[in-house]
């Protein structure tokens, strides 16, 4: 084929219009359509963020669109792209885009390279020191660091799946997690405490909630926070701090213009996220 000419290479973009693509879909796989219309239809929406119906999406067969749908339908057509197009899908093709320095290495964040060919090094912290290293891929997060000839680097599939069977949070969860209200990170996780900043937007509000198995101190470093703890509500300000015991219902908004970032320390027998029991929410999550 690469010697005859007249040939295209599916690059996976598709263009069509919505309602095409879902007649298409209906008619080419359409236990995929019947789920996926299933998980729209039980949707539930907190500010501008939709949360599709869990049990049909998870029951929902999983296919690709090339599979599904373009290699059945009568309907498709291909046409020449010439637009510098990359994936930006693997290790190589990120160093493959990267600057480089003299050394042919591409380094990105807290990074220092001696005797160093061919590398691409990534620090989103810590700074990272490669010595007398040659095609390799370094990078540092807060909750891992891969390590890895570049030869192998798309080999990183066993290395999720090992931490799949071994049931580490790592495969799923990053250090700071997205919610609606804001985020959060974990900064210390010990047997019977965790340590964690939350940031909450200007205007947000956590849910009215109560913990079975552990308590919390909060202190302010950044911002106001309103705190609501059991029938008492006070405003905090930074260097600022409350104490809310194991059992009382608590709530924590942000009233100012600014973010509010607290430290809270947990402390108990339980610390998992499912330890929480919401009596009021203003993003439609279920109590847990």
């Amino acid at each position: 084929m690469l010697s005859q000419g007249g040939y295209y290479w599916n690059s996976g973009m598709f263009l069509f219009a919505p309602q095409v693509y879902l007649d298409e879909l209906e008619h080419c796989a359409p236990q995929i359509c019947e789920y996926a219309r299933k998980a729209f239809e039980g949707r539930r929406t907190d500010v501008d963020f939709i949360r599709l119906e869990p049990r049909a999406f998870a029951a929902c067969p999983s296919g690709s669109i090339d599979f599904a749908v373009m290699e059945k339908t009568s309907r498709s057509a291909v046409a020449p792209l010439d637009a510098g197009w990359n994936d930006l899908g693997s290790w190589a093709s990120i160093y493959a885009d990267g600057q480089k320095d003299e050394n042919g290495n591409v380094l990105v964040g807290d990074v220092i390279a001696e005797v160093a060919r061919g590398n691409y090094l990534h620090s989103s912290g810590r700074l990272v020191a490669a010595l007398g290293v040659s095609n390799t891929v370094v990078v540092e997060t807060g909750d891992a660091v891969l390590v890895a000839d570049k030869s192998h680097a798309e080999e990183i599939k066993t290395i999720v799946a090992r931490l799949a069977e071994a049931g580490r949070a790592e495969k799923d969860t990053h250090l700071r997690v997205p919610k609606p209200w804001g985020w959060y990170e974990t900064l210390a996780l010990g047997d019977r405490f965790q340590v964690k900043r939350i940031m909450v937007n200007p205007g947000a509000t956590l849910s009215l909630q109560m913990h079975y198995h552990r308590a919390e101190h909060w202190v302010v470093v950044r911002g106001t926070g309103q705190i609501t703890v059991g029938e008492k509500s006070v405003i905090l300000h930074e260097d600022q701090s409350t104490y809310i015991p194991l059992g009382v219902r608590h709530r924590l908004s942000n009233p100012g213009k600014l973010p509010l970032e607290i430290i809270e320390v947990q402390s108990g027998t339980y610390l998992g996220e499912d330890d929480i029991m919401r009596y009021e929410d203003h993003y439609g999550r279920d109590a847990q």
